[in-house]
């Protein structure tokens, strides 16, 4: 494989970029090597500088449901642009996305759009707080919640992959509100909450943790968490930045059954534009600037091209069998990987909900963010380099999922699974 207008290309970053990258998780010194600089994308594919061809399943870390450059999307963003790309003023598009979402989530009755799935996060926990006039949060070990200050606490992939136990430049007095406990423990929530009587604002997480790799909820954990929450007028707030609009239309709170108190969404409701957005009951959201005393504004919240986009991305994922045939493909994909490993006597733990999936490299049970750090992170970095030697770009981390699109052909996860089974060969 030639890369060598990305590693200049990479070289030249580093004298004005941060390690060269605008996001951690898109460097590839856990693998090793240089990152890929992307030029184009198209359907089920992804091109570089180098002209080198790839099957993308990273989808922009998810978004990217219906493939690269679909023409649903880009005629939207087009249309839109031609009449401005920003007013800081209301739109009726805004309107239109903000029913879409009240409709597809029973969560959501009020929802505030913001630029990015850390704003929706951040945004959430601070109405939480102000709406209970408490001031602790409980997240889950692995589960992300972008760079929010006090979430920032053993969490999941980006901070994982590169071993940062704590994050620089946060004071502890912004972190001791944070409590920790393990994903998939809810004997560990009850002791947490026990131990805090009446000063827990919110417990926050994932309900599939997709930020150290993929790992369902137990049979029941949710509901409990929604009972036990509901105990102790504790929010319960569903961080669907990954699974909304990706695991069902509903996300995972209607695949599910449980439904969490505040919502927060983004990725694939901005059509690989940059969004975000939190919602809840509306006796919670009007707690919110302009009706309210918490304050949460943003210049660019409810951008035209993102609207467009999202409302695009939206309507596509409604028709119907959509989400049958992403279950159909993802399947085919996840058993091909299942079968690929047992045949070359590799220890490996599978996991997928929907389209979202990921294998580690360990023969233990993953069900947590300490059965993931089980996993051989020196293997996937040969496994990685040698599929994309083939062809098939997955993230450069052991600890990111897969995704697959709409995009995706039979003929792409049958080259997919022969690769995977050549490498795994070799290991």
């Amino acid at each position: 494989m030639n890369n060598a207008k990305s590693l200049a290309a990479w070289q030249k970053s580093q004298q004005f970029i941060p390690g060269g990258v605008n996001s951690p998780v898109r460097n590839f010194n856990k693998v090793g090597g240089s990152p890929l600089f992307i030029q184009r994308g198209k359907g089920s594919k992804v091109y570089d500088i180098d002209g080198n061809e790839y099957i993308d399943y990273l989808a922009s870390w998810g978004p990217l449901i219906l493939g690269h450059a679909h023409s649903t999307i880009l005629e939207a963003i087009q249309g839109a642009a031609e009449n401005g790309t920003s007013f800081g003023a209301a739109t009726a598009l805004e309107i239109e996305l903000a029913e879409l979402i009240a409709n597809a989530y029973q969560s959501i009755e009020i929802v505030r759009l913001v630029n990015s799935g850390t704003e929706a996060t951040m945004s959430a926990i601070r109405v939480a707080r102000g709406h209970t006039g408490r001031d602790k949060v409980i997240k889950m070990a692995g589960c992300y919640h972008g760079h929010v200050d006090s979430l920032l606490a053993e969490a999941g992939s980006g901070v994982a992959t590169f071993s940062v136990p704590e994050c620089m430049g946060i004071p502890d007095d912004f972190t001791r509100h944070t409590l920790v406990v393990p994903f998939n423990d809810i004997n560990a929530v009850r002791a947490a909450i026990e131990a805090n009587p009446d000063q827990i604002a919110c417990l926050i997480l994932e309900p599939i943790a997709g930020n150290m790799g993929v790992i369902p909820p137990h049979d029941g954990y949710l509901q409990e968490l929604r009972e036990i929450t509901a105990e102790h007028g504790i929010l319960l707030i569903f961080d669907e930045v990954i699974t909304g609009f990706r695991v069902a239309y509903g996300g995972a709170q209607s695949l599910y059954g449980v439904t969490p108190d505040m919502t927060c969404l983004g990725k694939i409701i901005g059509g690989g534009m940059p969004v975000g957005a939190y919602g809840g009951k509306r006796e919670i959201m009007e707690n919110v600037a302009p009706l309210g005393g918490v304050y949460q504004a943003g210049t660019l919240s409810g951008n035209p091209l993102a609207v467009s986009a999202g409302i695009a991305m939206l309507k596509a994922l409604s028709e119907p069998d959509v989400y049958d045939q992403l279950e159909t493909r993802a399947a085919a994909l996840a058993e091909g990987l299942q079968a690929a490993t047992k045949r070359h006597g590799i220890d490996a733990w599978h996991s997928r909900v929907g389209s979202m999936l990921m294998f580690y490299f360990t023969n233990e049970t993953v069900v947590d963010y300490e059965g993931v750090q089980t996993a051989d992170t020196e293997r996937y970095a040969p496994y990685f380099w040698n599929l994309l030697e083939k062809g098939v770009y997955v993230a450069p981390s052991q600890f990111e999922t897969g995704f697959v699109s709409l995009a995706h052909s039979e003929a792409d996860i049958d080259q997919t699974v022969r690769a995977a089974d050549e490498v795994l060969s070799k290991l």
